[in-house]
């Protein structure tokens, strides 16, 4: 049998805040790591082998990314992309970025726990088209 050990270009990871909060979430955000994916591919993201962008989504509570490293960093290269949106170009080919889930976000989708899918999915496609518009990629 032969197990896929390549990395794919977008990956979420979710902090354990949120595991903790919000039900099924992991499983929903590896179901959306696959359609992001797919998504970027088939908008060309991906023509050229050799510069592949690599791009690591961290879903965080609103507490954990005001108190993260990275947004009291003053060194680190970073770009507010909106209020809960933060992205840290670590090299041309590498970007971080952090997306909070808002106060008022989490607890709608506590209340009405099937919008988890479709309102996810929403906020990191508009974020992969404001990182697809820094890097003249086709949006999504």
């Amino acid at each position: 049998m032969n197990i896929m050990t390549e990395q794919l270009p977008i990956s979420i990871r979710v902090s354990d805040d949120l595991i903790a909060e919000i039900s099924n979430i992991v499983a929903i955000s590896n179901k959306l790591e696959a359609q992001l994916n797919f998504h970027t591919m088939t908008a060309n993201w991906y023509g050229d082998e050799e510069n592949i962008l690599e791009i690591n989504f961290y879903l965080l509570c609103m507490a954990e990314f005001k108190d993260s490293e990275v947004s009291q960093s003053h060194v680190v290269k970073k770009e507010c992309l909106a209020d809960d949106v933060l992205m840290v170009p670590l090299s041309n080919k590498h970007v971080d970025c952090y997306v909070a889930i808002t106060a008022s976000e989490q607890g709608l989708l506590l209340q009405t726990p099937k919008l988890l899918s479709g309102y996810l999915g929403k906020k990191l496609t508009k974020v992969l088209n404001l990182i697809a518009e820094r890097y003249q990629f086709k949006h999504i």
